[in-house]
């Protein structure tokens, strides 16, 4: 593993020799929705604007925007992003903000009934269509008569986190199978409870733990019979960015060598998705990947931010930060790093001014 921290620091040395973004330097922070159409849900569009900005109130979330803003003219590149499951776009509001601050326009796409107001359907259902609906975000952006204008489509990048990391890892050109899954489940279920039971039950080291393990087993085994691979690409994407990534059911040679740009960020306290059997996998075999951040104090829901509200226990145990992660510090570093992956392979340059960089890997 020392290998991948030497590469992916030498990269961030050179990207993070002068990172500086300034707040405003496109206007404002611009927000739109598009509307679902042709059984695709609909799509949170940040943009640069000219716009006064003001406090808006999302589902608990306060952010800065201006709503239905005039579009500006930034840097000519989107950025779409996946998000979790069963996540919202206000949970991903502070990478947006930075990336439109740094001229892209930023595309979330709602995944159907996957999503904070619909998550009926999680899991390999919604795998095998998130692909396809992060290309046709892209189509709904192309086809738009504000924001077309505004944006070359040959180079486009991509952003998701857990589940959305999944999404990230197809769009990269990994294979992925449910048969897979549940290989992976029969061998290291009790050390990966979680990613393979959900959050409706779990081990607390008690007399009933062999129960569970035999009913959750007994369940996968109809639910993931199916060996098919599946797979979606789209050559307009070139530069992806896959953050705590489900990815035990990936077939990992198929992500060895990408033809994209592709970033890995791990997180060693991760109590949904084992490290050791998801990113870890892709970055001992993927030989062109960059390791954009490897946090050690970090768990699941350390690259939601603003953090939400946990809903009930079980989600509030999987993505509340574990003691001692400065998350004041951690995140925005970690979200620049991101900023600074699209702003040199979309735009082919490595962003001026800034030289800190975290202690966080």
């Amino acid at each position: 593993m020392q290998m991948w921290r030497r590469r992916a620091g030498l990269w961030l040395s050179a990207a993070l020799l002068g990172l500086s973004f300034t707040t405003g330097a496109f206007g404002q922070v611009g927000m739109a929705e598009l509307p679902g159409v042709s059984g695709s849900g609909p799509v949170t569009v940040f943009y640069p604007s000219a716009s006064e900005s003001h406090l808006e109130d999302r589902y608990g979330f306060r952010l800065d925007v201006a709503v239905e803003g005039n579009p500006v003219q930034g840097n000519r590149r989107l950025v779409v992003i996946s998000h979790g499951s069963p996540a919202s776009p206000w949970v991903y509001y502070d990478l947006a903000r930075l990336l439109v601050e740094d001229g892209f326009i930023v595309a979330m796409p709602e995944h159907f009934a996957d999503n904070y107001k619909d998550d009926s359907q999680p899991g390999p259902p919604s795998w095998k269509r998130r692909p396809i609906e992060v290309s046709r975000a892209i189509d709904r952006l192309a086809g738009d008569t504000r924001f077309h204008p505004l944006l070359d489509l040959d180079k486009v990048g991509m952003y998701g986190m857990s589940a959305g990391g999944h999404t990230a890892l197809t769009l990269a050109g990994g294979r992925w199978s449910p048969a897979k899954l549940l290989q992976h489940c029969e061998a290291d279920i009790a050390d990966d409870f979680r990613a393979c039971a959900g959050l409706t039950t779990s081990l607390t080291g008690g007399m009933l733990d062999g129960v569970k393990l035999a009913v959750v087993r007994w369940i996968l085994g109809f639910k993931l019979a199916d060996t098919t691979w599946y797979s979606h690409t789209d050559p307009r994407i070139t530069a992806i960015v896959a953050g705590v990534p489900f990815a035990a059911d990936f077939d990992a040679a198929s992500l060895s060598a990408p033809t994209v740009h592709l970033g890995i960020i791990s997180a060693r306290q991760d109590k949904w998705l084992n490290p050791k059997y998801h990113s870890d996998v892709i970055l001992r075999t993927c030989a062109s990947c960059e390791w954009l951040a490897d946090l050690k104090s970090g768990g699941h829901g350390a690259l939601l931010s603003p953090l939400p509200p946990a809903p009930d226990d079980a989600i509030r145990e999987v993505i509340a930060d574990p003691p001692g992660f400065e998350r004041a510090t951690v995140v925005p570093e970690v979200n620049r790093k991101i900023v600074a992956f699209f702003h040199q392979y979309l735009l082919g340059t490595v962003p001026p001014g800034r030289e800190q960089q975290s202690n966080e890997k």
